[in-house]
């Protein structure tokens, strides 16, 4: 089963980087599309970025373009979200999340979250 545990955030200046880390504790990531979403409180869960299962497809939204960049390392059990060029409004906790490779499925395995936080 999957079991995602994410990493990495901290507190970073505007323009600083970050890189967060998703491992599956299941083993069973490498049949999943992953996601990145984030959420401030107040707000409703924001998509950040996904990856197939192959690694080969990859999608941003366009607050992030150009700045992060998913990757993963099926070998390894992780999915990572590598992010340049912080802003203030990039501040939220991060989440992982685990789908079917088929596109448009619902995300169904959810990380507990790892905080970012962005001053200005």
């Amino acid at each position: 089963q999957v079991q995602l545990v994410e990493s990495g955030g901290g507190l970073v200046q505007a323009g600083g980087s970050l890189r967060l880390s998703c491992v599956d504790s299941g083993r069973a990531i490498s049949t999943y599309a992953m996601g990145w979403f984030r959420q401030v409180p107040g707000k409703e869960r924001e998509f950040v970025a996904r990856i197939s299962w192959s690694g080969t497809y990859t999608y941003y939204t366009d607050s992030v373009k150009g700045r992060f960049t998913i990757s993963r390392d099926n070998a390894k059990n992780t999915v990572y979200l590598s992010m340049t060029d912080l802003k203030p409004e990039d501040t939220a906790v991060y989440y992982c999340a685990a789908r079917l490779p088929v596109e448009g499925s619902a995300y169904e395995y959810w990380g507990q979250g790892t905080q970012v936080t962005v001053s200005s």
